[in-house]
C-alpha cells in the first residue's frame, strides 16, 4: 500500500501533467487560430487572384474581337 507521502507525491505530479497539458493546449489553440487567420488571408488574396484574372481575361477578349475586325 502506498504511504501518504506517496499518494500526495503522486498528485502533485498528476496536477503538474494536468497543468502542462492545459498548457500544450493553449499553445495548440494559438497555432490553430493563427493558421486560421493565415488561411483566410490566403483565401481573400486567392479571391482577388481569381478576380484579376476573370478581368483579364474580359480584356484579351476585347482585344481579340477587336484584331479580328481589323484583319476582316
Amino acid at each position: 500500500m502506498a504511504t501518504p507521502t506517496e499518494v500526495e507525491r503522486k498528485v502533485r505530479q498528476l496536477d503538474n501533467d494536468v497543468q502542462s497539458i492545459y498548457e500544450m493546449l493553449a499553445t495548440i489553440e494559438a497555432t490553430q487560430k493563427r493558421q486560421g487567420n493565415r488561411l483566410n488571408e490566403i483565401a481573400a488574396t486567392q479571391s482577388e487572384v481569381v478576380a484579376t484574372l476573370a478581368d483579364h481575361g474580359t480584356k484579351l477578349d476585347a482585344i481579340l474581337e477587336l484584331l479580328r475586325r481589323g484583319q476582316a
